[in-house]
């Protein structure tokens, strides 16, 4: 499929309500829990989703529009909701993420962008040159994969207690099921 940022909204505008259905009231077995060490639980990946929805999408689509490619990106801190969202309760953070995205699909909605937008480039500070349209598609594959993240890594909290059964169940084993 080709990037489309009405594809894109549609299912950027989900990942809140997807995360809160998932993940809103349930014990913290299933929450704080992660695959071991320098590994993330639910909890981290949506405080991780916070700081991205602070730090990264709409500050570097605002970057791309203004600055083109003179201005690289400012390098993005992957751990810092280690240190923000201590002590914070799950629901808060499922909070804050609904409001944050909200007001971040409502800038880009702004923006009013033009097919020749997605062209435009920018610099990464790791990855070089790239478009909007890689950015927007990459925002859009990012929630995607931190939504399978989740679901991998509550899912390995009932390995020993399937019995037989992993292997047909690929999310234990991180391989495609037979």
């Amino acid at each position: 499929m080709r990037f489309d940022l009405d594809h894109t909204l549609a299912l950027l505008e989900r990942t809140p309500a997807v995360l809160d259905t998932l993940l809103r009231g349930l014990p913290d077995d299933w929450t704080m829990e992660n695959e071991g060490p320098e590994t993330w639980s639910p909890f981290d990946v949506v405080g991780h989703l916070i700081h991205g929805e602070k730090t990264d999408w709409i500050p570097r689509t605002r970057i791309i529009l203004t600055h083109g490619p003179a201005q690289p990106f400012e390098p993005y801190d992957r751990f810092a909701q280690q240190r923000a969202n201590l002590g914070r309760p799950l629901n808060d953070l499922l909070d804050e993420f609904a409001t944050l995205r909200a007001q971040n699909l409502k800038a880009l909605r702004d923006l009013r962008l033009s097919k020749d937008d997605f062209d435009k480039r920018g610099t990464h500070p790791e990855l070089g040159p790239v478009t909007l349209g890689q950015l927007l598609a990459a925002w859009t594959v990012h929630d995607l994969g931190h939504i399978a993240q989740i679901s991998r890594v509550m899912a390995k909290q009932y390995t020993d207690e399937v019995g037989p059964w992993p292997a047909y169940l690929a999310v234990l084993s991180d391989r495609p099921a037979p």
